[in-house]
């Protein structure tokens, strides 16, 4: 029966606990957030449509965890592509355009050996010339 209350009120807990969770600034938005966009056929264009919970981020502060993949030479860059998995190839696209993200960063970034963690300012694409979906302005690498 005390196991039962415990469980009981561990669980309590963790449903009251949820809302705050979800609502952390802090919270790095996953890939997997991102791939909530499909892509539908208006005349002679394709248009993506963004999941609402994408859109709810747009022009807002968020954090995004990935890999940086060079656009220039250089040890360090100011504008880059974030990605979701390791590059394994330099000449190789990364992966599909929910899988990456365009950041322009305030100051040059040193090109890190592992995922870094970048927060900025985060903007839908929904017409770009280069296919890509989203962008990260005014961005900073964070520890966190």
């Amino acid at each position: 029966m005390r196991k039962t209350r415990a469980y009981v009120a561990a669980a309590t807990l963790l449903v009251a606990f949820q809302p705050a969770v979800a609502e952390d600034k802090s919270a790095v938005v996953s890939w997997e957030t991102l791939s909530k966009v499909s892509v539908t056929r208006q005349k002679d264009r394709y248009v993506p449509e963004f999941s609402k919970e994408i859109v709810a981020l747009d022009k807002r502060e968020v954090k995004l965890k990935g890999f940086m993949m060079p656009l220039e030479v250089g040890l360090t860059q100011k504008r880059f592509l974030l990605i979701a998995q390791p590059p394994e190839c330099a000449f190789c696209m990364p992966g599909s355009p929910e899988q990456m993200a365009e950041v322009l960063a305030k100051v040059p970034v040193k090109l890190p050996s592992d995922a870094i963690i970048v927060s900025g300012t985060f903007s839908l694409l929904r017409d770009d010339s280069g296919g890509l979906l989203y962008r990260l302005t005014e961005a900073v690498v964070v520890n966190r």
